[in-house]
């Protein structure tokens, strides 16, 4: 039986700490065909530049991450490099929670553009990031060289 997932309102916030790679790997592997290796993500933690950004639900003091967000924050760009749900929670608004946690985050900083690559099969992503008022500017074509898939590039003026 899953257990219901608790709504974005009750979501916190938090950033990604050594400790917490196990479980984020977890929801990467479960979410991709091709997903980041773990000394990858753990090499993001390390840039000063970049960001990880759990979703958390705190139940009876016991804490799980649903989610998180991989960005950069450089001069005036937020540039998104991952986003993934847990399973369990997808499709309950915790996706869109993290992309305004990092878009808040990224003009508490400066940041007056977001930009990111979706692949062009990835439809959910697509309207996600449509319904935030994202754009799409351009192709980088084979960016997904595994399955030589496109992405598209898309920008927000934050």
């Amino acid at each position: 039986m899953r257990r219901p997932v608790d709504t974005p309102e009750r979501l916190e916030f938090r950033r990604m700490q050594p400790e917490d790679l196990d479980r984020v790997v977890d929801i990467e592997r479960a979410g991709f065909r091709n997903p980041w290796s773990r000394e990858l993500l753990a090499r993001e933690l390390d840039h000063a530049w970049s960001h990880i950004v759990l979703a958390v639900d705190r139940d009876a003091g016991a804490e799980r991450v649903l989610g998180y967000i991989v960005f950069w924050l450089v001069h005036d760009e937020l540039h998104v490099l991952n986003i993934a749900t847990a399973i369990e929670a997808r499709r309950r608004g915790v996706g869109r929670a993290l992309m305004l946690e990092a878009h808040g985050a990224g003009k508490d900083r400066g940041a007056v553009v977001a930009t990111l690559e979706v692949r062009r099969s990835n439809a959910p992503a697509l309207e996600l990031y449509r319904s935030l008022g994202y754009r799409q500017v351009g192709i980088r074509p084979n960016y997904y060289q595994e399955e030589g898939e496109d992405a598209i590039v898309m920008i927000l003026d934050l």
